[in-house]
């Protein structure tokens, strides 16, 4: 098939681009892909075509309205130039007012009528983040009309859709996002004591690792953060991996205000996040909303025991007190989950740690690209 994407960045440290790169890499060979993106980072330039849509990629409501606006121009271009004809065009959720095909990782009215785009430090940064989810939510009713198919990464997220547009509910098909499970393994020359060292963290040290690009409050932070202070006289320690450098400092001043710098490292974005999770004992997400958090499932992949919230995409794996704990998204609840974890002993939280890597095992990359083979090849046939 002929396939043309429309993709805000298709790039590797992307949560949706890093699935779309995958898919493109593996499936490039079976079909002719044509990608209309801001960034690309062609795995395969010899055999997949870019075209650079020319919109600015902050804030994320004004990409949001210049995608919507160029994508279809450059899209147009293209093919008068080129006359193809595309047998698929796939979209990211309602990025896009046209597609055959909406690979969707958020309910956007869902979210929104829960109240959760509220909280941020930010008054500015939150209006921005609402207007961009307000946008999306505008859209979404005419794209899950118009597709023919809608691709989701949890059963979570596709009871949510049903819930919301009941439209979907012939159309959704489940595909799980690719964990690299053996890229997420600690090799045998990894020097864990030299890299929690460099980070001012002891062997003795209880070390919880949160990581996100952003959207700390959604994500949970300020709940760890109120935790913790429960644990000022003990070796717990939290380590934030992510953030852009505006939003590190600010929660810098908010981690002294609560007294805290001895308690939280803030290390902002990092091109690798592996080495971050190894020195770590636990991964903790008590985020209000995901679709699908692939940070929690490579942090599970890199032998961590996980403390989270009930969340989409998570819930099919977790096992509370096996392979990690499930805790209500409350300051009270991490810190009680944060005590069961710290009674452990070493032993106990390693065996914890190695059963959450067992449980992660289906999510491999190889399972990703032949779900998605067989969906391409189910539309062919239906077209």
């Amino acid at each position: 098939m002929r396939i043309a994407i429309f993709d805000y960045s298709v790039v590797a440290t992307n949560p949706i681009g890093g699935c779309h790169r995958r898919l493109l890499e593996s499936l490039s060979r079976k079909h002719e892909f044509t990608v209309f993106a801001v960034e690309f980072d062609n795995p395969c330039p010899d055999r997949i075509t870019w075209v650079r849509v020319p919109v600015p990629r902050r804030p994320q409501a004004l990409q949001f309205l210049s995608y919507q606006l160029l994508a279809p121009l450059c899209y147009a271009v293209y093919c008068l130039r080129r006359s193809p004809r595309f047998d698929l065009v796939q979209i990211v959720e309602s990025n896009l007012w046209f597609g055959d095909l909406s690979y969707t990782q958020f309910c956007h009215r869902g979210f929104l009528r829960r109240g959760g785009a509220r909280g941020s430090p930010s008054v500015v940064r939150g209006l921005l983040r609402w207007l961009d989810h307000r946008l999306h939510a505008m859209f979404e009713p005419l794209v899950f009309r118009r597709a023919r198919s809608i691709v989701v990464p949890s059963v979570g997220l596709a009871r949510e859709l049903q819930a919301e547009y009941s439209e979907t509910a012939d159309k959704l098909t489940v595909v799980a996002n690719p964990v690299d499970l053996h890229r997420m393994e600690s090799p045998a020359h990894f020097d864990r004591r030299e890299q929690r060292s460099l980070l001012r963290l002891g062997e003795e040290d209880v070390v919880i690792v949160f990581a996100a690009l952003g959207h700390f409050e959604r994500k949970g932070l300020p709940i760890l953060l109120g935790a913790l202070e429960a644990f000022r006289d003990t070796p717990l320690r939290l380590l934030v991996v992510g953030g852009q450098p505006d939003l590190v400092r600010s929660y810098a001043k908010v981690v002294r205000a609560r007294g805290l710098d001895d308690a939280v490292r803030l290390v902002g974005m990092q091109g690798d996040i592996r080495p971050f999770l190894w020195v770590g004992d636990l991964f903790a997400l008590p985020s209000s909303y995901e679709a699908f958090p692939l940070v929690a499932l490579e942090a599970a992949a890199a032998g961590l025991p996980l403390l989270v919230t009930r969340l989409h995409g998570v819930e099919e794996m977790i096992e509370d007190g096996h392979n990690g704990f499930v805790v209500e998204r409350t300051a009270v609840a991490v810190a009680a989950g944060l005590r069961r974890f710290s009674l452990l002993s070493t032993h106990d939280r390693r065996a914890m740690g190695e059963r959450a890597r067992a449980s992660v095992q289906g999510y491999a990359v190889e399972r990703f690209s032949a779900a998605w083979s067989e969906h391409y090849a189910r539309l062919e046939r239906d077209r």
